[in-house]
């Protein structure tokens, strides 16, 4: 099997190219500098491939490109409109191209977010949820908007709406780590609010599923089915790495110092449940936080 993957260099991408590798898969990578070898393809955000015809023959493409939503400490409207564009334009130029090969390819697996169902307090939500009405849900909404056109394209698509993944590298959890080594981590608001999360090696292994599962189509949460509170997940990271978690983050300065951003990525309660994946038989490696954690950062 031969597959494209943009975003290929990040912190998902660099797990998944493994994985592809260890199936014996040929893999064609999306990348911004002159291709050094046979194995890339030059592209950008903005003016898409630069050789598309090098796409042909591709059997499955996972396009995760997109700029990193937490950079920097406020979103100033240049980060806001980069976030946008890098999600918007850059899936509609690889839609495009993969549109109009001859050979399409079987799957676009796309990757969204749980950010599509914006701030939903406890309420349970499953694919079938609206979204929500936030920076983030509206971002979301044009970037599956533009994958979608794949589907019209006669070709099977896959919108992963995927949580937070747990990985020592990067991410949220990589950020935590810092502050919780030093025994200054603690509870953010008021630790009420729900994180739904996924381990690296389940996400993975989602990514995987629903390229082989020819039934699988449309949106799809990769999200552990047992999301925790930030309280819950505060005393789990604290538990796992022995250290003190009793140094709060309170709401007024998480909005004060992060503004929109940290409302959007630290306050905000998602509840998001895997209805599709549990329905379909997948079985999570990691279902339960502290294992996932203890691994994580192992």
């Amino acid at each position: 099997m031969k597959i494209l993957i943009t975003g290929a260099s990040g912190l998902v991408g660099t797990e998944l190219q493994k994985s592809f590798a260890e199936k014996g898969y040929e893999m064609l990578l999306a990348s911004r500098s002159e291709p050094k070898d046979d194995k890339h393809i030059q592209w950008s955000i903005e003016e898409g491939f630069t050789e598309p015809e090098k796409l042909e023959g591709t059997d499955a493409v996972v396009h995760l490109a997109g700029e990193n939503v937490s950079g920097g400490l406020r979103w100033s409207d240049e980060k806001k409109k980069a976030i946008r564009d890098s999600r918007v334009l850059g899936t509609r130029n690889v839609v495009d191209a993969i549109s109009k090969l001859k050979d399409k390819p079987k799957v676009f697996v796309a990757s969204s977010a749980i950010g599509f169902y914006g701030e939903r307090g406890d309420e349970e939500v499953t694919e079938s949820s609206a979204a929500g009405d936030t920076f983030l849900a509206d971002v979301s909404k044009q970037w599956e908007s533009e994958s979608r056109r794949a589907e019209d394209a006669g070709i099977r698509t896959v919108l992963l709406r995927t949580g937070i993944v747990l990985s020592k590298d990067g991410g949220a959890l990589g950020t935590m780590l810092t502050p919780f080594n030093l025994g200054v981590g603690g509870v953010v608001g008021s630790g009420k609010q729900w994180m739904s999360w996924i381990s690296m090696e389940d996400e993975i292994a989602i990514i995987n599923f629903v390229i082989e599962n020819e039934n699988i189509r449309g949106a799809v949460n990769a999200v552990s089915p047992n999301p925790v509170t930030n309280q819950e997940f505060t005393k789990t990271l604290g538990e796992v790495l022995y250290r003190p978690t009793f140094i709060p983050l309170p709401e007024f300065a998480v909005s004060m110092v992060f503004g929109e951003m940290g409302d959007a990525l630290l306050l905000a309660s998602t509840k998001v449940l895997p209805k599709r994946l549990t329905d379909a038989g997948f079985e999570f490696k990691y279902p339960d936080l502290k294992p996932a954690i203890e691994n994580a950062v192992a």
